[in-house]
């Protein structure tokens, strides 16, 4: 693949995201042998699932950004273009980057994916990390590597608390994990008491942790982040976010160096400049058979788009949406540049699942959401991201680091990705502590 890419070229698809959806859609077109463009701001794939486990060091980033070059290595058909793309042309089949060159295409596949929605809450965006990219996950592990570094000091420190905003299965994964490490890990390496001081919150405005899953699941995983220490304070949402810590809608101010900030996301900030139709969540509404209504031969997929089932009803934000719509829609721009009609979308439900700790998962399977928790839905949770993870070396890099983690509680993957990060949590641990005098 030659990333000397002119402009003068016409491509059969070009494609702008290299996420989920993006990468499904680009293999299925050039196996179908289509000529394809890739365009993306990154030279990896990264596997959103698992950024919390880099920013709580479970395993490394090598584990969940793979480069786009061994991706499609074999398939000659890809070319790739590493750039920022800057505005997208839907009528014009066109996108075009940072540095000025537009590309064209037969059709247009969006596939940008989302942004964090702070939901203009004051200082959100400013203070708080988000958990949406490999670059929010290693400030994230960096911050929290500082905090727990600037425990072991000998002068007298006061512990840390930890505000995870959300309690979708991303807020509750995090917190989850936060807490383990906390409870279980640092302890090893800093004063028992330091550790033992420190307190994750759980944080949301409606009155539930996990409310895609069913009650049963939603109560087993509120039982297990208490006794691994989480705080979970529901029914009132955040009203700011400071460098010191966040105020909740009930007056309550939680004093906070890390605030995680797993409250949603909408489209991104380029959808709204492109000229397609945007509906919920600011992303763009589809047809069934995933193309932009008002536009010929574009398509939107993944976190960029709102997809329905056949009755209406919309699919929600997941990897596995993400993929198998990414390969039905490079099957359909196949099918428009032949000539033959284009079929509706039709999703293959697998489930839910989201991990709480150590040997604690909730998992409900299928259609019929058969529901799994505890051990079983633990491995089950594992079994299903080391298969979805990309590559063989991806897979094996988290496998090794699970088991490593399992038996030992141990954490292998422990890298300052971000000094300054680093610092400012190193910074905050080391504030006298209020007793110190």
């Amino acid at each position: 693949m030659d990333d000397k890419i002119h402009d003068d070229k016409l491509y059969d698809v070009v494609v702008v995201g290299a996420g989920f959806a993006g990468v499904a859609a680009a293999g299925t077109a050039a196996r179908l042998g289509l000529d394809v463009l890739v365009i993306d701001k990154n030279p990896f794939h990264q596997f959103q699932p698992l950024l919390y486990q880099v920013a709580t060091s479970q395993i490394s980033v090598a584990a969940v950004a793979r480069p786009l070059r061994s991706i499609f290595r074999r398939q000659r058909r890809v070319q790739l273009r590493i750039a920022e793309v800057t505005a997208i042309d839907p009528a014009g089949h066109s996108a075009t980057t940072a540095e000025g060159e537009t590309f064209h295409g037969r059709s247009l596949i969006v596939a940008i994916g989302a942004e964090p929605n702070f939901f203009n809450t004051p200082g959100a965006q400013e203070h708080a990390f988000p958990l949406y990219s490999v670059a929010d996950a290693t400030a994230l592990a960096s911050r929290l590597l500082g905090l727990v570094d600037g425990g072991t000091s000998r002068a007298p420190v006061r512990p840390f608390d930890v505000v995870v905003v959300g309690g979708g299965p991303t807020g509750v994964e995090t917190a989850g994990a936060i807490a383990e490490n906390l409870a279980y890990v640092i302890p090893r390496y800093v004063s028992p008491a330091f550790a033992a001081g420190c307190t994750v919150h759980l944080v949301d405005m409606v009155d539930s942790v996990l409310t895609p899953f069913s009650e049963a699941s939603q109560q087993y995983a509120r039982r297990r982040l208490a006794k691994i220490g989480v705080d979970i304070k529901l029914g009132s949402g955040v009203t700011e976010v400071t460098a010191q810590g966040v105020t909740l809608a009930d007056g309550t101010n939680i004093d906070t160096p890390v605030v995680v900030w797993a409250g949603g996301l909408k489209g991104s900030a380029l959808l709204g400049l492109s000229g397609l139709p945007l509906g919920r969540g600011g992303r763009v509404d589809v047809a069934p058979d995933l193309t932009v209504p008002g536009f010929e031969r574009v398509y939107a997929l993944g976190d960029a788009a709102n997809i329905a089932d056949p009755d209406g009803r919309p699919l929600p934000q997941l990897g596995s949406v993400a993929l198998q719509s990414g390969a039905w829609a490079g099957r359909n721009v196949h099918a428009q540049l032949s000539g033959r009609p284009t079929t509706p979308f039709v999703y293959r439900d697998k489930g839910i699942m989201a991990m709480i700790g150590k040997g604690a998962a909730v998992a409900e399977l299928g259609r019929s959401r058969r529901g799994l928790r505890g051990p079983l839905a633990f491995i089950a949770w594992l079994a299903v991201h080391v298969m979805l993870l990309s590559g063989i070396p991806q897979r094996i890099s988290a496998a090794v680091s699970w088991a490593w983690d399992y038996f030992t509680r141990r954490r292998p993957q422990v890298v300052v990705y971000r000094p300054e990060e680093y610092e400012r949590g190193h910074s905050a641990a080391a504030r006298p502590s209020a007793g110190s005098g």
